[in-house]
């Protein structure tokens, strides 16, 4: 992966095209003038979708009466943060707002406003506080993301009712875990009932079983799945930092969560191709029905419950929170611009998005808002919403620092081939430990 100064790079070449895009335009206010025209990067697919009509509906209501405009600006969804880079390290004051994360609010804090003052109750804790460095709030949730464990009722309950089956598994687990375990709710699992299911779901491991691998492991070297991976590291009681704000990836639970990876992928428990998988991948791999279970965003059910989209396990497909109970939880944010020409009426923009009325209409859009009341009274339109308030809830967002993103990276770096039995376990959580705490403040 490319380190983040290159990314840097790469986008100030980039200003021109982004300043292309924002060109000339209605009339913006003054910076203390709360009126006029808002403009906001968003990017594409379903999050930009979905602010498109809370956006129109705006601008055609409250708008009016607010006598603000929101125009948004679309960047693509590869390069939105690189561009965005590009123009605050020019202090362009031509955007009001910027399209934001959890995971790189820290590096963008500078250039972006606290937003002291904006009501925040309604939002999910883990949210907020994700949006947080040096104590101040940079950026308002949108959508929040998280991670299930997606599993296969029919091959679970068959397991769990057939005694052939049972003592099969307390052979295989006692293998493979050290211990005989006894089948439970995937809702109760640790993660040595998710590594003793994935082995006994493997036709190399029990050529009987109904599917050839138990899992698929977003193994590629790649940031996000480092978001994946660190679910089995908070899974078996690590961090990244300890208590003092040092790196704590050299760990007995950085290694355990390396080489569950390495143990699933060097006994053929899952495909060879998990090397080079990512989202889609496990998409790809659930739908086909080759998998038992798998570690996926909470973004995939909606189409992985969709008969039309994944008819073979659509009616059997269910979640449940990851084995240990801990989700990795970010959210999609929006900020102020510091340069910005607009930011009285950016910040009285912010304040329609930050209340339940918007945030409904954001979630009926297609969106996940970060509020649970919301995403209660909206049950109805995604099933999967009761089990993201749970698992959102009790999840956890990584330590926010102006370098977190590169973070990801560097991790994924050191680790990826220890993920696939290409490095011992104990030299990649050396690596990646020695490379956080070279970017830690």
């Amino acid at each position: 992966m490319r380190k983040l100064k290159r990314v840097v790079v790469i986008a100030t070449v980039g200003a021109v095209a982004a300043a292309a895009l924002v060109g000339c335009g209605p009339k913006t206010g003054s910076e203390g003038d709360a009126k006029g025209v808002v403009k906001m990067v968003t990017w594409p697919g379903p999050e930009g979708d979905a602010m498109a009509k809370v956006v129109k509906a705006y601008n055609a209501g409250q708008g009016k009466k607010d006598g603000i405009t929101v125009d948004n600006v679309l960047i693509s969804r590869e390069d939105t943060f690189n561009k965005e880079v590009a123009l605050m390290t020019a202090k362009d004051s031509s955007m009001d707002v910027y399209f934001t994360a959890t995971y790189n609010v820290g590096q963008f804090s500078a250039s972006l406003d606290a937003l002291d003052g904006i009501d925040t109750s309604a939002y999910f804790p883990v949210a907020v506080d994700g949006l947080k460095y040096n104590d101040k709030l940079y950026a308002l949730p949108l959508d929040v993301s998280n991670h299930f464990l997606y599993y296969r009722t029919d091959l679970l309950d068959a397991l769990a009712s057939d005694p052939a089956q049972t003592a099969k598994y307390a052979e295989i687990s006692k293998k493979v875990v050290g211990e005989a375990l006894v089948p439970k709710k995937p809702e109760d699992w640790s993660m040595d009932d998710f590594k003793a299911t994935v082995a006994y779901f493997s036709q190399a491991e029990n050529p009987a079983s109904p599917t050839k691998y138990g899992t698929i492991l977003q193994a590629k070297d790649l940031l996000y799945n480092t978001m994946i991976w660190n679910d089995v590291l908070w899974g078996y009681g690590g961090s990244w930092t300890d208590d003092s704000g040092k790196a704590a990836i050299d760990s007995d639970a950085g290694r355990k969560a390396v080489q569950l990876y390495a143990d699933i992928y060097k006994n053929g428990w899952t495909s060879p191709d998990s090397a080079q998988a990512e989202f889609p991948e496990t998409q790809a791999a659930l739908q086909s029905g080759q998998v038992a279970v798998a570690l996926q965003w909470s973004a995939a059910y909606a189409d992985l419950a969709d008969a039309a989209k994944s008819p073979k396990i659509a009616d059997k497909i269910a979640i449940a929170p990851v084995p240990g109970g801990a989700s990795h939880v970010h959210a999609l944010a929006v900020a102020i611009n510091k340069y910005g020409k607009n930011k009285a009426a950016a910040r009285k923009w912010l304040e329609y998005l930050a209340t339940p009325e918007a945030m409904d209409a954001y979630a009926k859009a297609g969106g996940i808002p970060a509020m649970p009341d919301v995403l209660k009274q909206n049950t109805d339109l995604n099933a999967a919403f009761p089990v993201v308030i749970d698992a959102v809830s009790k999840g956890y967002a990584e330590p926010v620092f102006p370098k977190t993103f590169e973070a990801y990276k560097e991790l994924a770096d050191a680790l990826s081939p220890a993920w696939v039995g290409q490095k011992p376990a104990d030299e990649a959580v050396k690596q990646a430990n020695a490379k956080l705490q070279d970017l830690l403040p």
